[in-house]
């Protein structure tokens, strides 16, 4: 889509079937998509699939309809799950599973390669289900292959969505299955909403403790909805940021020049302490820029679709028509060279400067979050647990690529998806490093 619009323009549209969807691909295009036409944008496009899902226990925040109940779960989320204080407070939790990682790395017998996509992707799980779900879950591994099934579920293709006119396809059976698998992962979740709020603080504890507070915020959260809101930021937060981190650690094995110097300030700043606590990631500069550079190249989302909520808003000059979904390529403005110099290089000190571009969703050339009302609310979260497990991997080891592979020839592929995962695990070799 990006080479397409090379040749047709910033906006262009597509007929998928009876479907419409009309591509953007510069950032002057979605700065006028998110901050000029107020709520015209402001849905997420749903499918029969996903309907039927959450018919029979009430939506989270991700797939409601932009309206006063998202308003109200999102405001719950931003001001009472996901803020800075309440990111401070699993603190203690992303300290634990770092320590868990670096120790699972450093049992790794001595001349064998670490499959370092596995551990990144373990320790993301387990801290995220630590701080949404707590340690009160029943059965962990039931828990998380049935969340795997029905994140496979909701992105599946189905011939109703592309043919809405068709009443032929709109009597196809529901899929059974599907429902079976979110009725099991609710079930698990029953055991913990029942119990006392006894054990280390979570997100469960709070939205149970906003239920049972008077007012409107209160009101809002069902049981159903309670367990709907985990689900979504469970799966938002594992999947995103497991992606990011696994691409963190691939482009500084790919640049051994970019991994130096991120050690080099990592360990001035630790300066031989034995553990990485939080605290002491406040000076890292470079780091941060190597996160944020690795956002640019590696969006984990790299295309944000919404629908037209109103009758032919004008965008660039054009009607676009209610209904039409409308997708703005992420991953192609990431990698313009109208915004960017030699985009396709991992370069972070492009971060390094005062008033570099950040990823809040006010510079519209890097918006790896999104923008607008919708902008992901899980920012702080995500980058918590990437920069202490960043931080964890670079101090306490060395990384080599396996004997014979030169960087240049590191396998960097993506498979795309819902997000950009890469093709390939990442495999290296570690070398303990002990703090004098």
């Amino acid at each position: 889509m990006r080479d397409l619009s090379h040749q047709y323009g910033p906006l262009m549209m597509f007929k998928v079937c009876e479907r419409i969807v009309v591509v953007v691909s510069t950032a002057e295009v979605a700065r006028e998509v998110f901050k000029g036409h107020d709520t015209a944008f402001e849905q997420r496009p749903t499918s029969p699939v996903l309907d039927e899902l959450h018919s029979g226990h009430g939506q989270g925040v991700a797939l409601a309809p932009y309206g006063e109940h998202w308003r109200q779960l999102r405001r719950i989320i931003v001001t009472q799950v996901l803020s800075p204080r309440c990111v401070q407070a699993y603190r203690r939790i992303r300290q634990d599973e770092a320590a868990r990682l670096i120790s699972k790395v450093a049992s790794t017998p001595p001349g064998q390669l670490v499959n370092v996509s596995t551990l990144i992707a373990e320790f993301i799980t387990d801290s995220a289900m630590r701080a949404i779900l707590g340690d009160m879950l029943p059965d962990r591994a039931k828990f998380l292959k049935m969340m795997k099934h029905v994140m496979e579920f909701s992105s599946v293709f189905d011939l109703r969505d592309l043919f809405p006119s068709s009443r032929l396809l709109q009597m196809l059976p529901r899929s059974h299955k599907a429902q079976w698998l979110l009725d099991g992962v609710f079930q698990l979740m029953d055991d913990i909403l029942q119990r006392n709020g006894e054990q280390e603080q979570n997100m469960i504890d709070v939205l149970l403790r906003i239920q049972k507070a008077d007012g409107a915020l209160g009101g809002s959260l069902t049981p159903g909805v309670i367990k709907a809101v985990l689900m979504d930021v469970f799966g938002a937060a594992v999947d995103t940021q497991t992606i990011s981190l696994q691409w963190a650690m691939a482009e500084l094995a790919a640049n051994p020049r970019v991994m130096n110097k991120a050690q080099e300030e990592i360990r001035r700043v630790l300066a031989g302490k034995e553990r990485v606590q939080e605290e002491d990631l406040t000076d890292l500069r470079y780091l941060r820029a190597v996160i944020k550079e690795t956002l640019r190249l590696h969006p984990p989302t790299a295309l944000v679709p919404r629908v037209c909520l109103q009758e032919n808003k004008k965008v660039q000059g054009y009607d676009v028509p209610h209904g039409t979904i409308l997708v703005t390529n992420v991953w192609a403005i990431s990698r313009d060279p109208k915004y960017w110099k030699d985009p396709d290089s991992f370069i972070p000190e492009r971060f390094e400067n005062e008033g570099a571009l950040d990823f809040k969703g006010s510079d519209f050339e890097y918006i790896p979050f999104g923008a607008g009302r919708r902008i992901c609310p899980g920012i702080t979260f995500a980058q918590a647990n990437l920069e202490i497990a960043l931080v964890s991997l670079l101090y306490h080891f060395d990384w080599e690529l396996p004997l014979g592979v030169k960087p240049e020839e590191l396998d960097m592929t993506e498979v795309f998806g819902i997000t950009v995962k890469r093709k390939a695990d990442l495999l290296l070799h570690s070398i303990p490093w002990i703090p004098e």
